[in-house]
This record gives structure tokens, C-alpha cells and sequence, in this order.
């Protein structure tokens, strides 16, 4: 038998695209691999080296890379660990608004501090990502002097630069715009049941019409043309998750029920598990939970976004 010696029939220059292509890089410089690593076919290439290291960046490449916005409000907190907690599935980027907060969550370079209302911080967490997750909100404040003894109501405010148009209009508006630029595919909102009512209570609160800035949001988002999930949550509790029957409506419907709380941390379940389920994409609905220790504990989530039919 005649052996016939092997020659490479691609040029080293197409190994390095291709390469580069393989392993994901990023900014590292091809050249500052060693040649047994950047050049398959040169002298001395040991081939199980190169295989490893592209196994490596192959299961890299099939995380999906998600960003949550709020990162450090008690919801988004839960976000952004449950994505940590899910490695094998995403890589997680967090943004928040100080250092402090940054710290709070326990943040690496991973968590950035950004200002949603200034669309420059915004280019950097969003560059590269597949999915937003949204739970940036206008927070009003108690103004001082209030003394539950004496009866009343406490009033509230919102500070300057931070009321709702410029948070839950502008601020959502701007994250949109940013992630419709960098090619999201999808983007999951966290918002608040109520939005029907002009007269509902939230939007008296330091006069601020937080749910009219929201929904105007939500629309916009809605007619963006990007994939997106709408999640208008019940009166929000500091709960266990995963231990009640989850339940979805419309149009406030959940409201005139028993039924219109839900814990944080399942709030922050449905955000995760809406990235998973094409059942969930252009879909708007209301999320709330049966008391526990009632009916079973939701687990099919594709099912649950099977239910909705609504879009806005």
C-alpha cells in the first residue's frame, strides 16, 4: 500500500477566521496564541488541544447571554441570581444604578452601573446580549413628618430626575431603543396590574401616573417588531416561590378576585422561564397566585403560557 502524505488544502489565513469563529475570542488577539493552538495544520500540532479548547467555546457559545435591568431592586435581585444559579444555561449581566447597589448583589464585572436615562451607559451591558429583562421602576419616597398616631395618610414623592415619565417612559424607552440597535431577540417587562384604571391608587402616589407611563412603555415595546414578553404582576410579596398555582389574566380581571398577590421570587421565575418557551413571545398578560397550600404548585410553564391570548 502506497502511502499518500496528507497536505492542507486551506490557507492559514482561513484557519485563523475559522478559528477565531470556533473558540469566541472576543478582543484577545489571534497572535497571542502559540502556533500549535492557532494553526491546526503547522508543525507540531497537537490535535486533542485544539479539540478542547473549541468543546469549551462550543458550550460557551450555547449560553444565552442576558441582561437584567434593575438588577438591584428586590425583584431584580432574584433575577439576577437564579441567572448566576443557571450558569449551564446563561451568562448573566446585571446593571444597576450605584456601587452600592453593585456590592448589594455581590456584583463582578459582570454588573454594571448605568443610568437608563442616559442611553451612553446603556451601549456597553447591552452590546452582545440575546435577552433584556426589564425591572427598572420609578420608586416614590414617604415624605417626612408622617405619624401613623395621628391618623391620615402618609403622602409621597418622587425625586427630582426620577418620577415616572422619566424612569417607566423614558428610561424603558431608551433600554428598547438600545436593544432593538444591538439585535435582542427578546425582551421580558415587568410591570403592574392596574393599568386599565386611570383612577387606580399607584398613579395618585406623588401624582406621578406611574401606570399610564408604564403601559405607554409596554406599547411602545409592543410595537417595536422585537420578540417580547409582558408581565403585569399582582401586589408584589416577600414569599417563597415555587410552592403555589401561578394564574394569568387580563385587563385587571385578576383584580376583582381573591387572587391578586404574587411572591417576588415567582415573578422572577416566569421572567426566566419566558425566555425558554416560544408560547411566551408577543404575549401580555397578568400574573398573580392562588394562597398557598391551594390547588398545585405550577411547573408547567410552557402550558401556563399556552393559556394566553392576549398580546397587549
Amino acid at each position: 500500500m502506497t502511502r499518500v502524505p496528507f497536505t492542507a488544502s486551506c490557507s492559514t489565513s482561513i484557519h485563523k477566521c475559522c478559528l477565531v469563529n470556533r473558540i469566541n475570542i472576543g478582543a484577545t488577539s489571534l497572535s497571542a496564541f502559540p502556533n500549535s493552538l492557532a494553526f491546526p495544520f503547522a508543525p507540531h500540532t497537537k490535535a486533542t488541544s485544539v479539540r478542547r479548547i473549541s468543546v469549551v467555546a462550543m458550550s460557551d457559545l450555547s449560553k444565552s447571554t442576558v441582561l437584567v435591568t434593575g438588577a438591584g431592586g428586590r425583584t431584580g435581585q432574584i433575577v439576577y441570581k437564579k441567572l448566576k444559579e443557571r450558569s449551564d444555561q446563561y451568562n448573566a449581566r446585571g446593571l444597576v444604578r450605584t456601587q452600592e447597589s453593585k456590592e448589594k448583589i455581590n456584583g463582578d464585572d459582570s454588573v454594571y452601573i448605568g443610568d437608563i436615562r442616559n442611553t451612553e451607559t446603556l451601549a456597553s451591558p447591552i452590546q452582545g446580549i440575546d435577552a433584556l429583562i426589564i425591572l427598572t421602576s420609578g420608586v416614590p419616597k414617604m415624605k417626612p413628618g408622617f405619624d401613623p398616631a395621628k391618623g391620615g395618610r402618609p403622602e409621597f414623592y418622587f425625586e427630582d430626575g426620577a418620577n415616572p415619565e422619566q424612569v417607566d417612559w423614558i428610561g424603558q424607552k431608551n433600554q428598547i431603543d438600545a436593544a432593538k440597535a444591538a439585535g435582542v431577540k427578546q425582551i421580558v417587562v415587568v410591570g403592574s396590574m392596574g393599568g386599565t384604571n386611570l383612577d387606580h391608587p399607584l398613579n395618585s402616589l406623588g401624582n406621578g401616573n406611574i401606570l399610564v407611563w408604564k403601559r405607554k412603555a409596554e406599547q411602545y415595546l409592543a410595537d417595536s417588531g422585537i420578540p417580547y414578553t409582558i408581565i403585569r404582576a399582582g401586589g408584589l410579596q416577600d414569599k417563597e416561590g415555587g410552592i403555589r398555582e401561578l394564574l394569568v389574566g387580563k385587563d385587571d380581571e385578576l383584580l376583582q378576585t381573591e387572587t391578586r398577590t404574587i411572591a417576588r421570587a415567582d415573578v422572577a421565575e416566569v421572567c426566566l422561564q419566558a425566555l425558554k418557551f416560544e408560547e411566551a413571545k408577543f404575549k401580555a398578560f397578568d400574573l398573580a397566585s392562588k394562597p398557598e397550600g391551594t390547588g398545585e404548585p405550577t411547573k408547567d410553564f410552557k402550558a401556563l403560557f399556552s393559556q394566553i391570548t392576549t398580546t397587549f
